[in-house]
């Protein structure tokens, strides 16, 4: 290949997209080098081996953060924790995996054991599949927790699915809140006289105007507002200015309050790979995006987007507001 090879000709060798390479690059991972005036990637020798070697780690599922350790250690101990803990993980699931198999295994010979034959097998199936599912549901099984609830766990441990997530960058805007209050008063007072308040609020992202978010047992929705909107006009709630931010943004079910924390912690697995870490200056937040009622019709419930805070690894805030809001 050279001395230099072009970005084309690496990339076409490594099955790996000119995208890519610059990803690496833009993350701090790799080097590139330009000849004279044109602006063409260039990659030396030296180069070229980082580049393996990121491959390698990436084909292992090491994240861009881990990797950046391990080029910026000194000596081989932060690849030998990275991949100690790859390991670790690994052996994990196949324990799991062993067990979810025991489970499913002890479910298939007691349907084996049942005997369906008669003139009415359906009902006896029927009934016989309520007489397993009750016992796999309720029943303790040498001081064990439950099947199902074991069987639970173990399904939830193995979901290494990670949702897509979308980043976005919110701009400041100005908008009317409930303050934190219990979910009666905001769903109660407050929804009620947003109701009849209607015509003061504005779209901020899509079709939507309004964000929740919380604090412990409390919770605030707020709602933007244009700048004509006076403090009168929201009496007796309080006018308060978004500071905006970058955010990960990932689909949940408004039905499912269970789902919420999963895909939070989920969209924060993600970051993981990325060079974006959670900003805990702010409030993560929520809204349903499209409230109209063909979605919920089609599906069965609304999607909610969760909104997760975040930052550059490196960058400090500059907005000094408590949790991403200014008070008037």
């Amino acid at each position: 290949m050279g001395s230099l090879a072009k970005i084309a000709d690496v990339a076409s060798k490594y099955d790996v997209t000119a995208r890519a390479l610059r990803y690496y690059e833009d993350a701090g991972l790799l080097e590139s080098v330009r000849i004279g005036d044109h602006a063409y990637r260039h990659y030396d020798e030296a180069a070229v081996r980082r580049l393996e070697q990121i491959l390698i780690l990436r084909k292992l599922n090491v994240s861009i953060r881990d990797i950046k350790r391990v080029f910026n250690a000194d000596g081989p101990g932060a690849v030998l924790e990275v991949l100690g803990k790859k390991v670790d993980s690994i052996d994990n699931d196949v324990a799991m995996l062993r067990e979810l198999r025991e489970i499913i295994a002890d479910f298939i010979r007691e349907i084996e054991r049942a005997d369906f034959s008669g003139s009415s097998e359906i009902k006896m199936l029927y009934d016989k599949a309520r007489e397993i599912e009750t016992k796999f549901i309720g029943a303790d099984y040498a001081g064990k927790p439950s099947k199902a609830k074991r069987l639970a766990e173990l399904a939830e441990g193995l979901d290494k699915k990670i949702p897509d997530v979308m980043i976005i960058n919110i701009q400041k805007f100005r908008a009317a809140t409930s303050g934190l209050a219990s979910w009666e008063e905001v769903f109660g007072a407050f929804n009620e006289w947003r109701e009849a308040h209607d015509h003061l609020f504005k779209a901020v992202l899509f079709d939507s105007s309004n964000f929740l978010t919380g604090e412990g047992d409390l919770v605030e929705w707020f709602w933007g507002i244009g700048d004509d909107v006076t403090e009168q006009d929201v009496a007796p709630y309080a006018v308060t200015e978004f500071c905006g931010g970058l955010y990960a943004v990932a689909v949940s079910v408004d039905a499912d309050g269970e789902s919420h924390g999963k895909v939070r912690q989920k969209t924060k697995k993600w970051l993981e790979t990325t060079n974006f870490v959670e900003d805990t200056s702010r409030r993560s937040m929520g809204n349903v995006i499209y409230p109209i009622d063909e979605i919920k019709k089609g599906l069965g419930y609304h999607q909610m987007n969760l909104y997760l805070p975040i930052k550059l690894g490196d960058e400090s805030r500059r907005c000094v507001a408590i949790y991403g809001f200014t008070r008037r």
